[in-house]
């Protein structure tokens, strides 16, 4: 005679693991991880934009969800005038043009300084705390974040001798990329990302 106990266990198991994922009650045939993956983003992608056009902020703007929404905002001014007013002051300061300011902010964040990369990195312009530390502010105060930001940008619009195109590379890829492929690296974030700024900017 065989033993089914270990095969009952394991058919328990499975059993209990699709519990765990809702599988066993949707009785859907043919279902597998990619679809199941799929129907949960495509699930989380509709409630975060549900979410994104119920909200309003208290200062009056509509929360951007993230930088792909930026790049569809084309060449919109940031809808925050009290985050206009910082960036033309931290480029005042740091003698970078605020358009340029403004067009890195608009594709690192929408303007948003609750937005956080996955890599990490924080606030309206997008700087990782190491790089804010290295500043000299706070990433999680708006005005320090613009003003790194406006800072890091001027020091690296001066290590480019101006070249706006390799110090927004810079901004994206950092200047040893830029500086080891002599101009804009051969990545197709860093291409896509120079372009959209410089579009804005233009």
């Amino acid at each position: 005679m065989i033993d089914l106990s270990g095969i009952q266990q394991i058919q328990a198991r499975i059993a209990e693991i699709e519990g765990e994922f809702n599988l066993k009650q949707q009785n859907l045939p043919g279902l597998d991880f990619a679809s199941k993956l799929q129907q949960e983003i495509d699930k989380n992608t509709a409630a975060a934009a549900s979410k994104a056009q119920a909200a309003q902020r208290v200062d009056g703007t509509k929360p951007v969800a993230s930088p792909a929404h930026a790049e569809k905002a084309g060449k919109a001014e940031l809808a925050n005038p009290d985050l206009t007013q910082m960036i033309h002051q931290a480029a005042q300061k740091y003698h970078v043009d605020p358009k340029l300011v403004s067009a890195v902010a608009e594709v690192e964040s929408g303007g948003h300084q609750d937005a956080v990369s996955p890599a990490g990195a924080v606030g309206v312009m997008q700087l990782m705390p190491e790089t804010a530390a290295g500043l000299g502010v706070d990433p999680y105060s708006a005005e320090g974040n613009v003003e790194g930001g406006a800072k890091y940008l001027s020091e690296l619009m001066n290590t480019f001798g101006g070249d706006v195109k390799k110090a927004v590379a810079a901004y994206n890829a950092g200047p040893n990329a830029v500086k080891a492929y002599g101009g804009v690296p051969p990545y197709a974030e860093t291409q896509d990302y120079v372009n959209r700024v410089l579009d804005i900017y233009r």
